[in-house]
Formats: structure tokens, C-alpha cells, sequence
């Protein structure tokens, strides 16, 4: 009789043990980003999705097709070069627009927007570097894209703008690399640990 219990124990101890890895194992997914990118074809890109940038890729210089797969979807992304300027523009698998971004510096961002960031990091990081900083026009159901596409390229200041930030930062212990997401006032939306991004090629 005591072995029989202690059997059903020991049981019901590897089920809820198998659960509880199994919950932070979801939890860290969701936390991390996977990400692999590889470049593609013209001919490879969704057709809808060229057309909507086509106007714009007629003044474009270095253009750049890519397909990439990270730990929750896929998406396509176009990156080229119109004047000074360093686009990214990304759609969903099946050829939606879901943002346009700018590559920019430090100082093309606004001083309470940079200042409340900045604050943001400082708060929350040992030390830390800036790897990478893009504004984002995202989608919006208030707007249509072809006005988000028009607001991108016209490098427009509005209220529905982000941040994306990219930089490697230090809590406890090494570096790791973070990417974190702002609005257009600088207020913190949303931080993901990226793992080392296995690229074929060179960004921009």
C-alpha cells in the first residue's frame, strides 16, 4: 500500500513538473526573437506588395529584396536607398503593409522624446550601447497605407510615429542584445531579448 502511494506521488509530481517547464518554456519563447533573414529575387517578392512601393523604388538606389522567418511568422522586406536615406520597408506573408522605417541618428529625434528614452535605458541597464535606431510609421486602421507609405517618405514628425530601438545592454551580468519599442513621445511600448541574428547579408 505505501509503495502504491508513493508511486501515485511520484506521478503526480513529473506531471506537474512536465507542466511547469512546459509554461516557461511558452513564457521565454515570447520573450526572445528568432530571426533569419536571407535575400530573394525580385520575381520571389509578392507582387501586391511591389506595387504599392513602386513609385517610390523608381528613385531608389540599392534595392534590396529579403525573406524572413523569426520564432512567430514570415514576412518580406524591400530595403533601398532613396536620396540620403535608408528605407525598410516590410510586409506581411501575404503581401500587406505592416511598417515603413527610416534608419536615423540621435540627433534627428526630438529632445523630450530622446531625453524620456534615454531615461528608460538608464533606469533599466547597467550600461548600454546603440547599435541600431529606426522611426517606424506602422499601419494604422485610421489611415490608408497608401497615406502611411506617403507620411514615411515624406520623413513626416507625426503622432502615430516609433522608435525602434536596437542596443546591447547590460543588467546583471555580459551584454545581451535588446530590442525596445517607443512611441512617438519617447514613452516605453516594448522590450525583446534578440538572439544573434543569422543574416545572409549585410544590412543596408
Amino acid at each position: 500500500m505505501i509503495m502504491r502511494l508513493i508511486v501515485f506521488v511520484m506521478k503526480k509530481f513529473r506531471c506537474l513538473l512536465l507542466i511547469a517547464l512546459g509554461l516557461m518554456t511558452v513564457n521565454t519563447f515570447g520573450q526572445y526573437k528568432y530571426e533569419r533573414e536571407h535575400r530573394i529575387k525580385k520575381s520571389q517578392f509578392p507582387a501586391d506588395a511591389h506595387a504599392l512601393i513602386e513609385e517610390q523604388l523608381a528613385e531608389a538606389r540599392r534595392i534590396r529584396y529579403y525573406r524572413e522567418t523569426d520564432s512567430t511568422k514570415v514576412s518580406y522586406e524591400a530595403k533601398f536607398k532613396v536620396d540620403r536615406l535608408h528605407y525598410s520597408v516590410e510586409f506581411n506573408q501575404q503581401g500587406e503593409l505592416e511598417d515603413v522605417e527610416i534608419l536615423i541618428k540621435e540627433v534627428d529625434i526630438p529632445d523630450a522624446s530622446f531625453k524620456n528614452m534615454t531615461g528608460y535605458l538608464d533606469k533599466n541597464f547597467n550600461k548600454y550601447r546603440i547599435r541600431r535606431i529606426q522611426q517606424q510609421y506602422p499601419v494604422s486602421k485610421d489611415e490608408s497605407v497608401e497615406l502611411t507609405i506617403k507620411n514615411a517618405f515624406q520623413n513626416l514628425l507625426l503622432p502615430t510615429i516609433r522608435y525602434a530601438w536596437v542596443v546591447a545592454g547590460r543588467k546583471d551580468k555580459g551584454f545581451e542584445d535588446f530590442e525596445i519599442l517607443f512611441d512617438a513621445e519617447g514613452n516605453f511600448l516594448k522590450l525583446r531579448k534578440s538572439l544573434p541574428v543569422n543574416y545572409d547579408h549585410i544590412l543596408y
